[in-house]
């Protein structure tokens, strides 16, 4: 049998190109469209990354989201923004003496930044596109629109700790989609009792090493998106707050510079598993996810408030990505760091003050007994 030669690969069909190239993932897609004039060329089809968008979001497989990311620029621009996750490299550089206390004499217009900003950032203006994959298996889709509760510029939601709780808010739906579920037929060892899983924790290890979240925020008026999440697991408490109870926590590290005295704040995405069903039952192990909710701290822990929220979020659309993973889990592990540190130095600094209280009133005693014999 003898192969036909092929004189140039431009002589070949652009129709066999676009079948290659629709079974690449993002990542090799976008390598291929360098090679030569006739890949980049076919790899600009909005079809190829409508289906690199689906097989990596299966939530952006919904009319309305599909809409969305069109009105954004396409699903190319949307796979370029939200796939490489946000990296922040100015961890490095918090010192203590930079973290600043808030002013006793701000206004509240000064404490709060430019007010008429608020009449074009609007928490209707943000949606949340989120997806749960264990062990490459897609098991749960979600699109919020909006921020739930968040009724009016005057509202409590402004001055109260932000917070999403997603499947309190998915609960309320009528198809009950809410409800998330994981058993042994989705790759989850048999657990015979909880003493036996506290000791050789088999099941945590399971749910670290096979649970990746994607939780990507948009704002429609911007036309922008970013990943908030670590796609992997940055950590969690095992048999808390209930032995039967799995928290496991992912996020990312946002720039808050102007905004917070810290200048960068943690997004906190936490995922809480309750096992519902164990072997020593009669029925195959299963758990149950209880909860998933966003929220966003500062350096000293403390809950930031709906309105500078929404400014962080909005910063985060712009910021610095990387598609290096080692690269984001140091940003994350530096925030850590930095903030334990913050902690023991606030320790040490009421452990001083304590001592020279403790002193001061020896001291003080003393002198009065001196001074009355």
């Amino acid at each position: 049998m003898s192969v036909a030669p092929v004189e140039s690969i431009a002589s070949l069909s652009s129709d066999l190109f676009y079948d290659i190239l629709r079974r690449l993932d993002g990542a090799t897609l976008a390598s291929a469209s360098c090679t030569c004039a006739t890949f980049c060329s076919i790899s600009k089809e909005e079809r190829l990354w409508e289906n690199v968008c689906s097989s990596v979001w299966p939530s952006t497989n919904r009319e309305d989201v599909k809409s969305l990311i069109s009105s954004m620029g396409g699903f190319r621009k949307f796979y370029a923004d939200c796939f490489p996750l946000i990296v922040n490299k100015h961890v490095a550089e918090y010192e203590q003496n930079n973290y600043l206390e808030y002013p006793d004499n701000l206004t509240e217009a000064e404490y709060y930044g430019d007010t008429n900003e608020f009449e074009v950032l609007s928490p209707s203006d943000f949606v949340s596109i989120i997806d749960i994959r264990f062990k490459g298996k897609p098991i749960w889709s979600k699109v919020l629109w909006g921020v739930p509760n968040a009724n009016g510029s005057n509202g409590w939601f402004y001055n109260c700790p932000f917070q999403i709780d997603l499947l309190t808010y998915a609960d309320r739906d009528d198809n009950n989609e809410g409800v998330v579920t994981l058993s042994v037929s989705d790759g989850l060892p048999p657990i015979t009792s909880m003493e036996k899983e506290r000791k050789d924790g088999k099941l945590w290890h399971e749910l670290c090493n096979g649970l990746q979240l994607s939780w990507i925020i948009v704002n429609r008026r911007m036309k922008q998106g970013a990943n908030l999440a670590s796609w992997s697991p940055l950590g969690g408490q095992r048999h808390w707050p209930t032995d039967n109870d799995f928290v496991i926590r992912f996020g990312s590290v946002l720039p808050a510079k102007d905004i917070l005295p810290s200048q960068v704040v943690e997004c906190i995405l936490t995922m809480k598993f309750r096992v519902v069903h164990t072997e020593g039952e009669g029925v195959q192990t299963t758990i149950k996810l209880n909860e998933l909710s966003m929220q966003l701290e500062d350096m000293e822990g403390a809950h930031v408030n709906g309105r500078n929220s929404l400014l962080i979020l909005k910063e985060a659309l712009s910021c610095q990505r990387s598609k290096n993973y080692s690269e984001v889990l140091e940003s994350c592990h530096m925030y850590s760091k930095v903030q334990n540190e913050l902690k023991e130095e606030k320790l040490r600094n009421e452990s001083r003050s304590n001592t020279f209280c403790i002193l001061s009133g020896i001291a003080a005693f003393m002198t009065f007994w001196y001074c009355c014999l």
